[in-house]
């Protein structure tokens, strides 16, 4: 009973943390930009409108750019639109702001699992598109120099970093280790990108272990099309594989997160460190998976610094 009364206090304190997060209303963006022919394929932007913790007020200036992609456990019904009240904070705290939109899930009865079965379980959205949610995040941070060039005069890209949560966190890890990835992947890239750094939030970074708890529903191998391709998928998909990367590396995690819980995180700073790379992990005590991404919530504030200390 003591452990059914546990479940049932961090259930209802984690609805209580989504419902208020996402009680703010969507910020529009000051421009948007298409990287492709999808309407899917867009980026929204947020130009700087605060000093940034190593600014003087009216001082000006380049800002760092901040490349936010979105959770949802890459399925269609969540968008980017849950995440501008946290772009428009970051806005606000002095960093210019990319917030990519990509495809995600389809219906259940739109895929399969590789062997003719559905991959879902269930009716639900099922968890991205393999190939095309990494071709889009790909294609994105491809065309994303010359859209900031455009939409983001101010913005110094030179100080780029990227941050996502939960299913974003993992996009935002894979897309800095597309170096790394096997020669055969058709988004391996010749160098590292040039970044600052990494902020992944309350991520799915290791696949395996979020197959394994059932990470959103089973998400995880959703994501790699089921099963029957779950393990052939991984060297192209799972950040827990792609590593050292070489770029500096922050997760974030409340330690009450119960819909991506902290052993994902840590397997993944394991992996890191079985590689020879340090990770940054920061617990924040008595915060869940929302959050991180509310901006009201004091572990935004912590989300924000942790960015600053790669950004400038």
């Amino acid at each position: 009973m003591p452990d059914e009364v546990s479940r049932e206090a961090a259930e209802a304190r984690d609805a209580a943390e989504e419902a208020f997060a996402f009680s703010h209303p969507p910020v529009e963006p000051g421009a948007t930009a298409p990287y492709g022919d999808h309407p899917d394929q867009v980026i929204d932007f947020y130009a700087p409108r605060g000093p940034g913790p190593a600014e003087a007020p009216g001082t000006g200036g380049p800002a760092p750019l901040v490349v936010v992609l979105h959770g949802g456990a890459w399925r269609a019904p969540y968008d980017r639109r849950h995440i501008t009240p946290f772009a428009d904070f970051l806005a606000r705290r002095g960093f210019a702001v990319a917030n990519v939109e990509y495809r995600r899930g389809a219906s259940g009865t739109d895929r399969t699992d590789g062997a003719g079965g559905p991959d879902t379980g269930g009716s639900g959205p099922v968890a991205g598109r393999w190939p095309e949610t990494f071709d889009d995040v790909a294609a994105a941070l491809d065309a994303l120099p010359a859209l900031v060039r455009e939409a983001l005069p101010d913005a110094d890209p030179r100080r780029t970093v990227i941050t996502g949560h939960s299913a974003g966190g993992h996009l935002a890890l894979w897309a800095a280790a597309r170096h790394v990835l096997p020669a055969d992947s058709p988004w391996r890239t010749d160098r590292p990108a040039p970044l600052r750094g990494v902020v992944a939030l309350a991520p799915i970074a290791d696949l395996q272990v979020a197959g394994e708890l059932a990470v959103c529903g089973g998400a995880a191998v959703q994501l790699l099309g089921g099963e029957a391709l779950f393990e052939e998928r991984r060297p192209y998909a799972d950040p827990a594989l792609l590593l050292p990367t070489g770029i500096a590396t922050t997760l974030v995690q409340g330690r009450t997160d119960i819909v991506v819980p902290r052993a994902v995180a840590e397997a993944y700073a394991g992996a890191a460190a079985t590689a020879g790379e340090v990770v940054g992990l920061t617990l924040l005590e008595g915060a869940g998976h929302f959050p991180l991404i509310d901006p009201a919530a004091d572990a935004c504030a912590v989300v924000a610094e942790e960015i600053a200390q790669l950004a400038w």
